[in-house]
């Protein structure tokens, strides 16, 4: 069965990581439709300084929606941060986590920034329950982003894909100010059941969507390369018998 290019995808495809470099070359790839960040990622690459790290970015990246989260634990943090974070720029969405580290609930929070008219990112959504909460917290405010971690869903043995559907649907019917987005993306496959399922949005690794290149190439010329390629290797090692 061949699989639909992914250039005429309806799915938006954003990119996932902190590290410059990369993020500069995703954003001028005219598939990436977006970007995103969080403070892990932010660490993996090794940045100490988070404020001078997201305005340096958008001194670059100013044509592409791109998300930076908030990293505070208690909520009146959360808020001031927030408030902050959108003034960087038009093309800010301020990342919001659907509980604190404690358990507690960022509805109240999400829903009062949401009719402040800040554009919302809410992110590490796992549960149906999460998702209505969400999706009705922001249904009256500002364009948002209902992020659902479909992949980690996926690692712990789970289908994510009938709580994504009905996620798609459930955004559809309260605004269209609201995108549904897949996370945590493992393999380009995803794209395919995101968009399946009705996403609005995918975010992907650099790694991810730089496979799109293989989108639709014949079987038999995937099982020449893979073979070519263990007789490159072999060769370069040295191997004998």
């Amino acid at each position: 069965m061949k699989l639909k290019s992914p250039f005429q995808n309806k799915i938006k495809i954003y990119t996932d990581g902190a590290d410059k470099k990369s993020m500069l070359e995703m954003a001028a790839n005219p598939y990436v439709k977006g970007l995103t960040t969080n403070p892990s990622l932010m660490k993996k690459a090794g940045i100490t300084n988070y404020t001078e790290f997201c305005k340096d970015i958008l001194t670059q990246i100013k044509d592409k929606p791109i998300s930076f989260e908030v990293f505070a634990d208690d909520f009146k943090e959360m808020h001031r941060q927030a408030q902050i974070i959108y003034k960087w720029a038009e093309n800010v969405y301020v990342k919001i986590p659907i509980m604190n580290s404690k358990g507690e609930s960022s509805i109240p929070l999400i829903k009062e920034l949401a009719a402040q008219g800040i554009k919302l990112n809410v992110t590490a959504l796992f549960t149906w329950d999460q998702i209505q909460d969400t999706v009705m917290a922001v249904k009256n405010g500002a364009p948002s982003i209902v992020s659902v971690f479909a992949g980690r869903i996926a690692d712990s043995g789970r289908n994510p894909n009938p709580l994504m559907g009905a996620a798609a649907d459930f955004c559809r019917t309260h605004g269209d100010q609201i995108e549904l987005l897949w996370a945590s993306t493992r393999e380009v496959f995803n794209i395919v059941e995101a968009e399946q399922a009705g996403c609005h949005i995918i975010t992907a690794p650099p790694d991810v969507i730089k496979k799109l290149s293989g989108f639709n190439k014949d079987p038999w010329e995937l099982s020449l390369d893979t073979v070519k390629t263990f007789k490159a290797d072999s060769e370069a090692a040295g191997f004998n018998i």
